[in-house]
């Protein structure tokens, strides 16, 4: 079986795919920088015996990281634990199978990366992913599967922490897809301002994106959207421009890589 782990800012996701390819198995802590290997195994145990899997059962690993800091531990947690030695995305010698077409492919984040290559191969370029994550996060694969670039903007979360955290007045609010742009107070103007802001800037961009490419391209096949992040069925139902929502994209993404470089 194999162990991936997705590092992000807020999240660490694992998850454990069986010889099918199918998942057996999916967990999330919140990345902390100082948890050490040890504590990793102790919170994991139990999530594995809950979903009947042992810990000599998991033969594979492959990791990435968007937090150099977490590395080390989870490399440690990956060779004390499950005696096996990593593949991680973004070092040398770990082949992507698609092009990073961009000026400086070393500061491309693993997971953009990482959900380049899942999306290319599930639904076939050209296309614009998604990732409602920190960041959100707008990535461009062209029709041969080659990474172009993108665009990173605030996250939601991240928006709405620093709105509490900036106006007095405003408190913590949920996200949620409220009835009417217009609040008739306070906590609904905030969550209006969320999220039709967020649709907005989705389908701005979208467009421009979309027109750039195919200045740079030539007109071809409309460029597909594909959403991933824990926010993307939220916003795939409230936006026209969003033809796919695929929670799973970065770690089937993963899973792709390993048998890439390390095939049965």
């Amino acid at each position: 079986m194999l162990l991936a782990i997705d590092s992000g800012n807020t999240n660490i996701v694992f998850a454990v795919f069986d010889d099918k390819g199918e998942m057996r198995g999916e967990w999330r802590s919140a990345t902390n920088v100082n948890r050490t290997a040890d504590e990793l195994w102790v919170w994991l145990t139990h999530l594995l015996q809950l979903a009947e899997i042992k810990r000599t059962d998991i033969d594979a690993a492959i990791i990435a990281t968007v937090v150099p800091a977490t590395l080390f531990n989870l490399k440690s947690l990956c060779r004390k634990y499950f005696n096996v030695d990593p593949l991680v995305v973004g070092e040398p010698e770990v082949e992507l199978g698609i092009g990073i077409l961009t000026d400086h492919p070393e500061e491309v984040g693993a997971d953009r990366l990482v959900n380049a290559v899942a999306a290319n191969e599930r639904y076939g370029g050209p296309l614009i992913v998604i990732d409602f994550g920190t960041a959100t996060t707008f990535d461009v694969v062209d029709s041969q599967g080659n990474y172009c670039g993108g665009v990173i903007a605030p996250g939601i979360n991240l928006s709405l922490e620093a709105l509490h955290q900036a106006a007095a007045k405003l408190p913590r609010v949920a996200i949620t897809r409220p009835k009417r742009v217009i609040g008739k107070s306070t906590v609904p103007a905030m969550q209006a301002g969320i999220f039709w802001g967020y649709v907005g800037l989705i389908e701005g961009l979208v467009v421009r994106i979309r027109k750039e490419f195919a200045e740079e391209h030539g007109k071809g096949a409309e460029m597909r959207v594909i959403a991933t992040g824990g926010l993307a069925p939220l916003f795939t139902d409230s936006s026209s421009c969003i033809e796919v929502s695929d929670v799973e994209l970065t770690l089937n993404g993963l899973r792709s890589i390993y048998r890439r470089n390390r095939p049965c």
